[in-house]
């Protein structure tokens, strides 16, 4: 139980940090701009790999969760109990920048809004009007999102592999994510993960904006299916680097077995000469 409120934890915290800095910076075009969310979104998954990785492995992410599952890292179980936590906590964020939101100087929103820049976005994805400055299309958008969910999974995968990376993991997935940030926010925005997406979505739609929420759909697509086909062509890639190893560790066992039958017949042959001259000597 306490990985999945680890999970929920985490998810929060980047939703309501990231997410939150985002929107309430004016977007991509306000005071952080494209380096500065892209790096809020790293540093605070590197955070979170250093202060839950231990209890849960820190994945916040549904995407990474479908990732490790397929791999065989985890069970099913732990996948829909991970996947449901992180969606929660994305909601809770969701709603926690909302309640914040309502303190906001409404003439300041207002002036904002005037040229464009939303304070009250919540950090939602989108396509078209709704995205980036490119303004993708669904299409677009939906070939985006897996291409950099592969990406950000893969790297998660590999860096998670062996415990000797331990001590480097968070610095890496944290970099991993602002690298796709920082190519994908003129697109959409950058999801690489569902609950991130999800939950703003949700809460945007209680608030009477169903847009985020009707285009949600590639932010949760996009995400698993670049998971997916990670985990399917990183197994696909170490599959050989196992079965050599396998190999290398059978060719090992039987030249320690032949080792150990060539020992025994020294020993032997050494006895019968010793019983030989025993018995010659017992003979004279």
């Amino acid at each position: 139980m306490k990985k999945y409120l680890a999970e929920f934890i985490g998810t929060f915290v980047l939703t309501f940090m990231a997410c939150g800095a985002a929107s309430f910076t004016a977007g991509y075009q306000g005071l952080l701009g494209v380096v500065g969310i892209a790096l809020i979104f790293g540093m605070v998954v590197t955070a979170m790999a250093y202060s839950i990785g231990n209890v849960s492995g820190c994945h916040i992410n549904p995407a990474v969760s479908l990732g490790l599952f397929v791999s065989g890292r985890m069970g099913v179980i732990d996948f829909i109990g991970y996947v449901a936590a992180q969606l929660l906590g994305g909601i809770a964020a969701g709603f926690a920048m909302l309640g914040i939101s309502k303190s906001f100087n409404a003439q300041v929103v207002s002036s904002y809004e005037q040229y464009g820049y939303s304070l009250t976005s919540l950090g939602t994805n989108g396509f078209g009007e709704n995205g980036g400055f490119l303004q993708i299309n669904m299409w677009g958008a939906l070939i985006v999102e897996i291409i950099l969910s592969f990406v950000f999974v893969i790297a998660v995968l590999g860096v998670t592999a062996k415990k000797e990376y331990s001590s480097v993991a968070g610095l890496v997935i944290g970099v991993a994510l602002t690298a796709v940030h920082l190519f994908g926010i003129p697109f959409t925005g950058t999801s690489v993960n569902p609950a991130r997406s999800f939950g703003p979505a949700i809460v945007r739609a209680v608030t009477g904006d169903i847009t985020p929420l009707v285009q949600v759909w590639v932010f949760i697509v996009g995400p698993l299916a670049g998971a997916l086909l990670a985990a399917v062509i990183y197994m696909f890639l170490t599959s050989e680097k196992t079965s050599g190893a396998e190999k290398a560790a059978e060719i090992s066992e039987e030249e320690a077995l032949e080792a150990e039958v060539n020992a025994a017949a020294v020993i032997a042959e050494s006895e019968e000469e010793a019983v030989a001259e025993t018995s010659e000597t017992e003979a004279e």
